[in-house]
């Protein structure tokens, strides 16, 4: 089966919650010669009542969070947020890169949290499930509103993205950044470009993440560099050569995710 032009799941599987399994097969009438119809991205508001998420779990460097959108139009083939499609009855191969849901009343939402008597200020990681910073952000703009209120209150985050389109930002991640109230961190998989379009397909080049690590860094933001995941065999020789890019580029600290 061919990856959908653009995409990185090769099928649409059921979402695991569902009470009936489809299952594609060959019946002798599909041609061959046939091509699919490319397969757009739609958008759905979703209208939440709270826009921070909060856990206790140990294994999480972080207790609260900020994702402004559910699904990734970056269609990482590894990415673990996938099965969170599933929840909402979706299924989390192309559902999840082709059906993004985001959060028209963010900013809103984000202010009247702050806001509230019984908040109590803590950083909060923006990015942890899926791509702040994913194509569509362009033309929305839901992360720079929620960071726009961050840079309002003087609210310390920390955020991550595989994305150039984070030095838009600059203007807000700068200055922040300068006053020990933000820390930006950007995910290189591999520099090999035709490596990351298989894997990601959607995603900034491995050039452009690198520019965009020295736009933020000439900024005054802290930014490190995540190399995840890595993969036996496939991108873990590429450790120094990532890591020496990403310093060049002004990177200051590292992470990685096996």
């Amino acid at each position: 089966m061919e990856t959908a032009k653009g995409r990185g799941a090769r099928s649409n599987a059921t979402g695991r919650y569902e009470p009936e399994q489809h299952l594609s097969f060959d019946d002798g009438w599909t041609r061959d010669d046939a091509e699919a119809a490319p397969l757009r991205t739609t958008l759905t508001p979703e209208h939440a009542r709270t826009i921070i998420a909060r856990n206790d779990s140990p294994d999480i460097g972080f207790d609260r969070s900020i994702n402004p959108y559910k699904g990734c139009e970056h269609g990482c083939i590894y990415c673990y947020a996938r099965p969170s499609h599933a929840w909402m009855g979706l299924s989390p191969g192309l559902d999840f890169e082709s059906r993004i849901f985001f959060k028209p009343q963010a900013a809103r939402l984000l202010e009247q949290a702050f806001l509230a008597p019984r908040y109590r200020c803590k950083r909060i990681h923006i990015g942890g499930n899926t791509d702040p910073y994913q194509p569509i952000e362009r033309e929305l703009g839901s992360t720079r509103s929620i960071l726009e209120v961050m840079q309002r209150f003087n609210h310390p985050f920390s955020i991550i993205t595989k994305s150039v389109l984070i030095g838009r930002d600059a203007d807000i991640l700068g200055p922040m950044g300068k006053a020990g109230l933000a820390s930006a961190f950007v995910s290189i998989t591999t520099l090999d470009r035709g490596l990351a379009r298989a894997m990601e397909p959607r995603a900034s080049t491995p050039a452009k993440r690198l520019e965009a690590i020295s736009r933020l860094a000439e900024a005054g933001c802290p930014v490190g560099v995540g190399f995840a995941p890595v993969i036996p065999g496939l991108n873990d020789h590429e450790l120094e050569s990532i890591l020496e890019a990403a310093a060049k580029a002004g990177a200051t600290r590292a992470m990685y995710v096996t």
